[in-house]
């Protein structure tokens, strides 16, 4: 039987929505606000999901005092009050949507995380949009 545990986490980051290959009118019309090239932020909210079996001596499934270090370490430290365009190196290529932040995420910590445990990234970029990976 499968047992899912989360932790929540907040950061606050800035950035800018834009395709450099694109003209300036056309990341207007598509980005709008968002493409302000003084750049805007965001207070995100962070959940990261665990699903897995529970340890039948702990009963935990996974040690949330260690999933909290391991966001704090790879993923707070990296994103939480930086321009995620200027300060981020993964987003240097990469326009930093929430679709994108949160496969980001995914991809940092799955390579920390043990593959036995099913991993889902939720983020809230604000209080009414939020974007999940894996959907």
């Amino acid at each position: 039987m499968k047992v899912s545990v989360c932790r929540k986490e907040h950061f606050n980051a800035a950035h800018r929505l834009f395709n450099s290959g694109w003209p300036d009118e056309e990341n207007e019309k598509v980005f709008g606000k968002c493409n302000n090239p003084n750049f805007h932020g965001h207070n995100y909210e962070l959940i990261v999901k665990l699903s897995g079996e529970q340890d039948p001596e702990t009963g935990y499934v996974y040690d949330l005092k260690k999933l909290s270090d391991l966001i704090n370490k790879f993923i707070l430290e990296k994103f939480d009050h930086k321009n995620l365009n200027l300060d981020v190196e993964e987003f240097k290529k990469i326009n930093p949507t929430a679709e994108n932040i949160a496969v980001v995420t995914y991809n940092i910590l799955r390579k920390e995380i043990d593959n036995k445990y099913d991993l889902k990234i939720i983020l809230y970029e604000t209080e009414r949009n939020y974007v999940e990976y894996p959907a």
